[in-house]
Parts: C-alpha cells; structure tokens; sequence
C-alpha cells in the first residue's frame, strides 16, 4: 500500500500521523519525506524535495508499500508536478489528509480536497484525520466548517472516529528514530521504579524516569491510534 500524507497548511501533524499512525499499521512500509532539506529530520529516512517527483514516482513503482510525508512547501511544487504527469495520482492508494480545529487549517484542508478531486482522485481515496482533538472536545462541533463544506461537496471521506487527540508523546519522542515506535514503548516491561531506586547518579534517575513517563503516555496514545487507523479503513485500490 503507498500512501501520501499532504496538506496545503503546516502545523497539523503530518509527520507525527506519517510516523506515529500509518507507518507502523502499514506493514513492511517505508517513510519517504518530501521536505526542505534544513527542515529534514536525520531519522526519517529518505529525503526528498519536492521537485524530485520524477524520481519519486519511478521509486514507487519498485515497492509494495510506502508512506510519503509531503511536507507544506513542497505540497503546491509537488502537485504540480503531478498534474504533469498524467494519472501519477494513481500510483498512491490513498491521499491522507489531517486537519486542526484552527479555522485557517481547516480552510487549507478544504483547499486541499478541492485540488486533489480536481486532479481525479475519488472521495474513496481521500481520507481525513481530525488532529489535535481536545479532550472532551465533539469532532463533529470542532470541525463544523470543513463537515459542513463536506455536505454540500462530498469530495473525500470523513469519519468522525477517525481522530487524534493532543498528547505530549509525540513531542518527547521526536528525533528517536527507530526508537520512537510507541507500540513498543506500550509493550516495554522493564521495571523503572526498582531500577530507579537502584540507581545512584541522578542523571540516569532521570532518564529512567523519562523512559517511564513515555511508557505511561504511550500506553494511552497506542489504542487511539489503533482506532483512529481502522476508522480510515484503507485498502488497496483494486488492481
């Protein structure tokens, strides 16, 4: 499965959706980031800007399985590019598209959509992720411009469950690398406390205690996350 993770506006988790929800529910996916090179994290794997479509699109054709994070600068650059082109669309089985409850955001999301259904990619293979939920907050009152924009053009598909709520863990974990995978920070059976007590220096106290607070936030995050990745209901476009 090969997935593209874009958004005409920054700030609304692409990255951490990229890495944190899709890589590892997408098996034997690789994370490939289309982003300025100064803004390009050393633990992302490939890298590549977005006038590299051409190389981008023959590299996909030899993968079963990649995730793309096309970063806000390279989206208008990148999309061009496409149209160009003709049918490149196609070689993605899914656009995933997150959004914020900031008015701006949602309005680039709208943007968005309207520009990838003029480019020919059916509502089916639009998918929205509601980001940055507050706790207690209703996604459907939280985002009631882009659904009701959606009611009148149903150009992409929104599930309300398919949700993400605000929590530190993506924050502490950036620039982790492999170390960052929260599924296995969940899992972690270490037993930080006694270790902890057992630890003279208080520089390694801390780090114990860090890796302890991950292990809890993760231990939260990870079943949202499941969620939110079933209520996408991503599948392979028919061949």
């Amino acid at each position: 499965m090969k997935i593209a993770v874009l958004n005409f506006s920054g700030n609304v988790g692409k990255s951490t959706i990229a890495r944190h929800l899709l890589l590892p529910r997408i098996p034997g996916a690789e994370l490939i980031a289309i982003e300025s090179i100064n803004a390009a994290d050393e633990h992302q794997g490939q890298t590549l800007r977005g006038r590299q479509f051409a190389e981008l699109q023959e590299y996909l054709q030899t993968v079963d399985s990649a995730i793309v994070d096309i970063g806000a600068s390279n989206v208008e650059e990148l999309l061009s590019l496409m149209r160009r082109y003709r049918g490149s669309q196609e070689d993605f089985d899914a656009f995933v598209v997150p959004t914020v409850p900031a008015l701006k955001q949602q309005r680039d999301t709208m943007a968005t959509l309207v520009e990838m259904s003029r480019m020919g990619v059916p509502a089916s293979r639009l998918k929205i992720v509601f980001n940055m939920v507050e706790d207690g907050r209703d996604v459907a009152t939280t985002f009631e411009h882009l659904l009701e924009f959606l009611q009148t053009r149903p150009i992409a598909t929104a599930c309300i469950c398919a949700r993400m709520g605000v929590n530190e863990i993506y924050g502490r974990v950036k620039g982790l690398g492999e170390a960052a995978d929260l599924t296995r920070m969940a899992t972690d059976t270490t037993d930080y406390k006694s270790l902890i007590v057992n630890t003279v220096k208080l520089d390694e106290k801390l780090a114990l205690a860090e890796a302890l607070a991950n292990r809890r936030l993760a231990c939260g995050v990870v079943p949202e996350l499941d969620a939110c990745f079933a209520a996408l209901d991503l599948s392979p476009v028919p061949t």
